[in-house]
Order: structure tokens, then sequence, then C-alpha cells
């Protein structure tokens, strides 16, 4: 497989960039722009409930993205039950934004875990509804199991609470999710750099989506290419196949030969 035939397929949509990027939290409008051209990502995604979908006439923050080159990912940032993401998604569809959305339902205002009671609950309607639900979640293959089998088109597990930069904390229950479902498993929360971005690809995840990595850069469009190539660089060494671990060393040159 190859660059060019290597793509992210979600719901039928191929991508061609396995990074995913938020718009969120940059100094102004036009930082932004420049570090989501950096990130070379297709699907950027937006909070509904914190920014203006519906006036557009003093010029909107979804001005500045061009819907013909990028595949808005609507999401439920803030929401804390299922009947407020299900109406923030609603809403969304109705503005005209897309039918592909991020579904977050938030436990608690300091941790930011998602309440998988409520998400469950609220993705079981979306799905029904006709929405391409990429649920956050917690990095539980049981929850992630059960989201798949409700119909979302993925699933998207945190690597660490979101905007903490910790990086993936349990490797091992990633690996586990991505034994566990058939849908694309994509990490998100908590990368800090573009080493984290690069293990999760490593371990084979099919995308990762952050915000707060890029954004709260001192450089944020410097970040967003590290991003860029980290992301890349990590799922080609996925499909090259890592050497195996060994405790001891194994000579590179061959002991053929030699007198």
């Amino acid at each position: 497989m190859t660059a060019s035939t290597d793509k992210l397929i979600i719901a039928g949509r191929e991508f061609s960039s396995r990074l995913m990027v938020g718009t969120g939290k940059y100094a102004d409008t036009q930082q932004m722009k420049r570090a989501v051209v950096a990130s070379g990502a297709e699907i950027v995604t937006v909070a509904v409930r914190r920014v203006n979908i519906s006036d557009r006439t003093n010029g909107s923050f979804l001005d500045a993205i061009d819907t013909g080159r990028y595949t808005l990912l609507p999401n439920t940032a803030g929401c804390y039950t299922a009947e407020e993401a299900i109406r923030t998604c609603r809403l969304a569809k109705e503005a005209g934004l897309s039918d592909f959305v991020k579904l977050e339902v938030l436990g608690d205002e300091q941790t930011l875990f998602p309440n998988v009671e409520e998400l469950l609950k609220a993705a079981r309607v979306l799905v029904k509804e006709g929405f391409t639900v990429l649920p956050y979640t917690t990095d539980d293959p049981i929850v992630c199991k059960k989201l798949e089998d409700l119909g979302c088109a993925a699933v998207m597990p945190l690597g660490a609470p979101i905007g903490s930069g910790l990086g993936i904390i349990n490797q091992y229950n990633i690996r586990i999710i991505l034994d566990t479902v058939k849908v694309p498993v994509i990490v998100d929360a908590g990368v800090g750099t573009a080493s984290d971005a690069a293990i999760a690809m490593e371990l084979g995840c099919a995308g990762v989506l952050m915000n707060t990595a890029i954004a709260g850069a001192k450089d944020p469009v410097a970040m967003a290419e590290a991003m860029n190539l980290a992301v890349r660089a990590g799922r080609l060494a996925y499909l090259a196949g890592r050497i195996p671990r060994k405790l001891h060393a194994t000579a590179s040159s061959p002991l053929e030969g030699l007198i």
C-alpha cells in the first residue's frame, strides 16, 4: 500500500489525511486558518454551542473555513446531557453544517470525562435519525463495542483528559479497543506533542483529533506542521511493521565469513 492509496474511510467517505483538527483557542481567525492549512487536515471540527451559526451579517467564524476544501465536523462540546447533545446536532444539521457529527456528552466540568450513560443514549437516537456519529468516549473497550453496535461510524477514545497534553496514558487499552471493534479508532484528546500523535498511529489507530496541542503551542502553525508530519510518519511506520522488541542485542552486520 502506498500513501496515495492509504485512505481513511469513515462511513464510505474517503480522506487522505488522518489528522483532524479543532478550531478553538487560537489568537485570531487568521492564525487558525494558517494552522489548519499547515496541518494538512481535511476534517475540521467546530463547537456548535460556541459559535454563531445563524447570524452571518457581521462575518462569521465559519466564513473563514472553505467548506469546498474541508469537511466540517460539528461537535457537541459543552453538552452534559443526551438531550442537549441531540438538540445541538439537530441544530447543526438544520443550519446546513453537516449530519457528520462528533458526539460529546461530558460528565463534569473538572475532568471533562465522558458521561458514558448519556453518550450511549444520545448515540442511539442520532444514529436512528441518520446522523454519522463519531463519539468521544472513554478508553473502555466495552463501551467502544457498544457504540459500534449502536451503529456509530467510528469510536474516539481519549488518550488522556481533554487539553492535558499527557499523551496516551494507557496504550494497552487502545490496543484492546483496536482488537475489539472494526470501525475506525481515532484518538481524541490528550495529545501534547508530535511524538504522542506518532505513537497513536504506530499503535494502528485510524486517525488522531486534536485542538489544544496545536492552538496552545507557542507557535501553532509550526506545531500544526509537526503534527501533520508525525501522523504521516506514524502511519507509515505502522504499515511498514516494526521489528520485534528483544531483551538482548542483535548484530546489524552479518557475522558469516568473519575470520
